[in-house]
């Protein structure tokens, strides 16, 4: 698994683990998630959406013919945390995810 992020969140990412690269501009995200796509080795790339809303449509030229990695836009910590309401916020994400609503 790899995560495209902002730098603050890609940092987060490394601490827990995982291989995480920064990027700053939607085109800097573009070439990065390019590069990993090209590169193989990945079944997972979860793409900060507020640096690239559709990750599949910036690559899809790339990923004709192939089945991985599975493209995942997932929620910055900008958009997460600028909504007021965050926990209706986290109940939706968790509700879009596993289908159930789940009173936090």
């Amino acid at each position: 698994m790899a995560v495209i992020a902002d730098p603050e969140a890609a940092q987060g990412f490394r601490l827990a683990g995982l291989e995480a690269y920064a990027a700053t501009s939607a085109e800097e995200a573009r070439a990065r998630l390019e590069n990993l796509v090209q590169a193989g080795g990945y079944a997972l790339v979860a793409v900060d959406s507020g640096l690239l809303p559709e990750p599949e449509k910036a690559v899809e030229r790339l990923m004709r013919g192939k089945d991985l990695p599975v493209l995942l836009p997932i929620a910055g910590l900008k958009e997460a945390f600028q909504n007021p309401d965050v926990e209706g916020y986290m109940r939706e994400l968790v509700k879009r995810t596993i289908g159930f609503d789940i009173k936090l």
